[in-house]
């Protein structure tokens, strides 16, 4: 029996390393072909690493005025539309999970209804709305329009259904109002579903590029993905160049991952919650 369990668990962790090397090997890819030359990226026979190391392509991209900008912009933007997200998107939830008013049902069924509409169905509506609003080329046409979010609402609602309402009666009890039991109870206890949403919600503003190249005309406030793409259109033939641009793009969310990894998988536990 114990050799057998030996020889399941090494199989298991022979699978997952080999998992693991088939999923990671496009980023490590990614990372070399940034020290290649412009005509050795795709060249053929294919050689995976470089005949000449030139880390020259690293430090011209971060000497780059516009690609320093892209990224410090987008960093920003998606620290505000994470913080903006997960303070409305939880004081919702609170409201949906604990308050009781009329119409609470029709209204919660008609924030679950926006899940199943697709973002590109209604991308033209929403271009008008902005518009119409002079909000096109602000950064806030990037933050404001995707804050409410149904998916966040209805997952951070389900972390809070299954708070005990001891808490709550007990802060009711001692004269604390909603909002002050949303603060000081919930809003506390609300750390490890916040880094599950906030997670989804910086990666989703950090790879967008649809949205923003729609809106977004100033070079000055360029997302990552939209400098990333305007580079390959005006300077294609300098691969090793965008190949390094991208393994800088992709550094922030490796990291975020890498950071908070135990907290992902603890939103396995926390999405089976009722």
């Amino acid at each position: 029996m114990k050799n057998r369990n030996t020889l399941g668990k090494t199989l298991m962790y022979l699978i997952g390393y080999v998992v693991s090397l088939v999923a990671l090997f496009p980023l490590f890819w990614l990372a070399i072909a940034g020290f290649k030359g412009k005509t050795e990226v795709f060249s053929t026979p294919f050689r995976f690493f470089p005949s000449e190391w030139l880390i020259s392509n690293y430090t011209s991209i971060l000497q780059d005025g516009l690609f320093s900008k892209a990224l410090v912009t987008t960093f920003a933007g998606a620290v505000l539309f994470t913080v903006g997200g997960l303070l409305i998107n939880s004081m919702a939830a609170y409201v949906f999970a604990r308050l009781e008013f009329r119409f609470k049902k029709t209204l919660w069924i008609y924030v679950i209804m926006t899940m199943f509409i697709p973002g590109m169905a209604i991308l033209v509506t929403s271009f008008i709305v902005v518009t119409r609003m002079g909000m096109l080329d602000t950064l806030s046409v990037l933050i404001l329009p995707g804050l409410a979010s149904a998916g966040a609402m209805f997952f951070i609602r389900q972390f809070y259904l299954n708070i005990p309402m001891a808490l709550e009666e007990a802060a009711m009890i001692d004269g604390a109002s909603r909002f002050r039991i949303y603060t000081y109870v919930f809003f506390p206890m609300s750390y490890p579903v916040f880094v599950i949403v906030g997670i989804g919600a910086f990666l989703g503003y950090w790879n967008s590029f649809i949205w923003p190249t729609m809106t977004i005309t100033s070079p000055e406030l360029f997302q990552i993905m939209q400098y990333l793409a305007t580079f390959r259109s005006e300077r294609g033939s300098e691969l090793g160049l965008l190949m390094a641009g991208s393994t800088l793009s992709a550094i922030p969310t490796i990291l975020l991952f890498l950071i908070f990894q135990k907290y992902i998988i603890k939103g396995i536990k926390i999405s089976g919650l009722k």
